[in-house]
């Protein structure tokens, strides 16, 4: 151990936005338990380019004895995390693979009280979609939160239906590698448009941190609607961005 500079968050102020997890390119930070916290003290190299992107100004840097940071190591830790992300070519959960749903996109209007499933593809997690797969070829694209879909009852009809999905939570899961993997999605599909929907709570406005870099990132000149979501289902706020 030596004595350096490292970071230092304060969990009594984290609302676990993950907004540094995103912002940290060494993915040394990661949000367990609905807070940030630093994995390792190697995977920290001290510069802080987390510390601007808190809403709370919970990161700090301090100079304490520790660990000295492992470039090594927190390249070989990046690289195991883009390679568990990747859809697998051959094998693994046939849960994985995509899928389109005939018959979805297109259909005639919807009648009152219809309220038919209007996913038309699998799978939706962002983190297990492949950015090539024919369903967002030239189509409309929801990024939405994990709990967008429960909390409005009317998400299939009203926002679901004739569009490409990816879902997401900003707070729990390692978001590390989601905005290249967003990037790349914008980048090979000449997507018609974007659309973010996020709840109204704090931590779940990562989520439109995620899709900014990821345009940024993809070099394609996007704007995407940022939609907020009461907890009662509600659109309270739709932003172009």
């Amino acid at each position: 151990m030596a004595k350096r500079e490292i970071v230092k968050i304060d969990e009594s102020k984290c609302n676990g936005c993950g907004d540094c997890v995103t912002a940290c390119a060494e993915n040394a930070i990661e949000i367990i338990d609905g807070k940030a916290k630093l994995v390792s003290e190697i995977y920290c190299d001290g510069l802080g380019a987390c510390l601007g992107h808190c809403p709370m100004d919970a990161i700090s840097i301090e100079e304490r004895d520790a660990e000295e940071f492992d470039e090594e190591a927190t390249n070989e830790r990046i690289k195991a995390q883009e390679n568990a992300k990747k859809r697998p070519s051959g094998g693994g959960c046939p849960g994985m693979m995509a899928q389109m749903f005939q018959g979805k996109r297109g259909d005639s209007e919807q009648r009152d009280g219809d309220t038919s499933s209007q996913l038309a593809q699998w799978p939706v997690q962002l983190a297990l979609v492949s950015p090539n797969a024919e369903y967002f070829k030239n189509s409309d694209l929801v990024l939405a939160a994990d709990c967008v879909a429960f909390a409005m009852g009317n998400f299939h009809s009203e926002i679901l239906k004739d569009h490409s999905l990816a879902i997401a939570c900003p707070k729990l899961d390692n978001t590390g590698p989601y905005v290249d993997k967003l990037a790349e999605i914008i980048r090979q599909n000449d997507l018609n448009s974007l659309s973010v929907l996020h709840m109204q709570v704090p931590c779940c406005s990562g989520l439109t941190r995620l899709a900014k870099q990821a345009v940024e990132a993809s070099g394609k000149d996007m704007k995407f609607d940022d939609v907020t979501v009461s907890l009662h289902g509600e659109v309270l706020e739709r932003t172009t961005m």
